[in-house]
């Protein structure tokens, strides 16, 4: 990544408690399954599918349905520029940190 894309900015969207979790837990991975992130956070299906529906209407997240062993499974991933907006919200935060 550039210095331009690792500059801070800080993003409203994944600042939000849940969906910086959401972003947090997905940044070292390529993807997770649904039932796996829901897991991992503790929370309810549509608590998560609330924000990852938001995360997805901003182009961070995607989402692919699949089948497996007769079940229906979804996968999660950042996108590049989602994954790119949660380095330079890090950043933006450890910048306001740094300032004092």
């Amino acid at each position: 990544m550039s210095a331009q894309s690792n500059a801070g900015a800080f993003n409203e969207l994944i600042h939000a408690p849940m969906r910086l979790r959401i972003c947090a837990s997905l940044s070292p991975l390529m993807w997770a399954e649904f039932a796996q992130l829901r897991d991992s956070l503790d929370v309810a299906d549509s608590v998560l599918s609330k924000h990852l529906k938001q995360l997805s209407d901003a182009g961070y997240v995607s989402t692919h349905r699949f089948l497996k062993g007769g079940r229906n499974h979804t996968r999660v991933a950042l996108t590049a520029s989602g994954r790119q907006a949660y380095v330079q919200h890090v950043n933006a935060l450890r910048q306001l940190t740094e300032e004092r």
